[in-house]
């Protein structure tokens, strides 16, 4: 393909379609050890490819600035030699990890003398829609590959110099580990309409994986007639608990809004206990006037800090990704829970706490797809989590719930061993 416009889209995305589903079959027969081997040799052709990752990763930096993306997209979209070892360190312990395909539990014997169990199984074709994270194309290619599925990767136009980069070094390690190039597909256009065909192919297409702003997801979980894992927003809390530990609570607090402030498990409201909000307001202001931070808060909270601004209704329903805080001073750990079930995006909430009856409450009631004791919310990651990258977050209750790993990306069957037996 030469340019967007030199192409039918819909004949386009259909041989996509076609190639996928026949790779599939060649990815979920193949063995772990050839997965692995083409993974790792796809961590090789990335190591040896850094000057042209970083040259069309600059074409796109530049081309993004033009088009005066804003600086949380901008830094989503740039590949710093350190989020390249990322890559590579991602890449390694996916293939390190063990291979969920094949596996069988819950094997039983029945009266009849079969044996029932459950085998698991690739879900086959896995579409992934994007925006800017350029990485997102190895942390996607990588868990399909080793779950056995084939993938097809549709990043944002702003990314299209990278990804296509990226997407050169995944087809090599293929190649090497003798699977076909088309089990990871990148789509070459940055035609929107791509994105229409791609969610509407049920015959090439098992389940639709979208990764981006609300808008973005909004669209796709309308429109598609292929089956999404979603989440809409990272509307994200930590609530200090009365007798929290303050020094602990400070460092969580500042760690979880501006460790990074574009990625949707950053917190975006800050409850605080009344019994501790004199004692740990001012200074976390302080941290936070230091980082930039923008504070907004409830009557209470502004008795303690008051010179910041009032907080609407909208705020604590807001996802800034941005240095801005929403901060609510709260009678203690019921109320809390009331404010966090109402306005959480059920994606990430964390409690401070000595307590662990309190603690194991708040485990118990919230309801989020990653609940949290005494630990940032910035620890919301499939990398983190162990599971060595992750293909998104879902906040749905169905197949799979919080960061998508190898696990998520397959389903199960059922398989029976017998002897002869003949139902009577």
């Amino acid at each position: 393909m030469n340019t967007a416009e030199s192409i039918d889209i819909a004949a386009y995305m259909e041989q996509l379609g076609r190639n996928a589903r026949e790779a599939s079959a060649k990815v979920a027969a193949s063995s772990t050890a050839t997965r692995n081997a083409a993974l790792l040799a796809a961590r090789d052709a990335l190591d040896g490819a850094r000057a042209a990752l970083a040259e069309a990763n600059a074409r796109d930096m530049a081309r993004g600035r033009e088009n005066n993306l804003d600086a949380p997209l901008l830094d989503r979209l740039e590949l710093t030699p350190a989020r390249i070892d990322t890559m590579l360190e991602g890449l390694g312990q996916v293939a390190a990890l063990p291979d969920p395909v094949g596996s069988i539990t819950d094997l039983n014997t029945r009266p009849s003398g079969i044996q029932v169990g459950k085998m698991r199984v690739p879900l086959g074709v896995i579409g992934i829609i994007y925006e800017s994270r350029p990485n997102v194309t190895v942390e996607a290619a990588s868990l399909c590959l080793k779950s056995g599925n084939a993938t097809i990767l549709r990043g944002g136009s702003e990314a299209l110099a990278s990804n296509t980069a990226i997407a050169a070094c995944l087809a090599e390690g293929l190649a090497s580990a003798g699977l076909p190039t088309t089990a990871v597909q990148v789509l070459e256009t940055p035609d929107r309409a791509a994105v229409g065909h791609l969610i509407g192919m049920p015959d090439y297409v098992d389940v639709i994986v979208p990764r981006g702003g609300k808008g973005l997801i909004e669209r796709i979980s309308r429109d598609a007639r292929v089956p999404v894992i979603k989440h809409l927003d990272g509307i994200c809390h930590v609530y200090i608990d009365e007798g929290a530990d303050l020094d602990m609570a400070f460092n969580i607090a500042v760690n979880a809004k501006t460790h990074r402030y574009g990625t949707c498990n950053t917190m975006e409201t800050l409850l605080v206990a009344d019994a501790e909000a004199a004692a740990i307001l001012p200074r976390l202001a302080l941290a936070y006037a230091d980082k930039g931070v923008e504070l907004r808060g409830c009557e209470r909270t502004r008795g303690v800090l008051t010179d910041i601004r009032a907080a609407a209704e909208s705020d604590w329903s807001e996802e800034y990704l941005a240095p801005v805080l929403a901060i609510k001073v709260v009678d203690g750990l019921d109320e809390a829970i009331v404010h966090i079930n109402r306005y959480s995006s059920q994606h990430t909430d964390s409690i401070v706490t000595r307590d662990h009856g309190r603690a194991m409450r708040f485990l118990r009631e919230v309801d989020s797809s990653s609940v949290m004791i005494n630990a940032s919310t910035r620890f919301a990651d499939g990398f983190e989590y162990g599971l060595g990258a992750e293909i998104g977050i879902s906040t749905d209750k169905l197949h799979a719930r919080g960061p998508v790993g190898l696990e998520g990306l397959t389903s199960q069957k059922y398989v029976v061993f017998g002897e002869g037996q003949i139902r009577s």
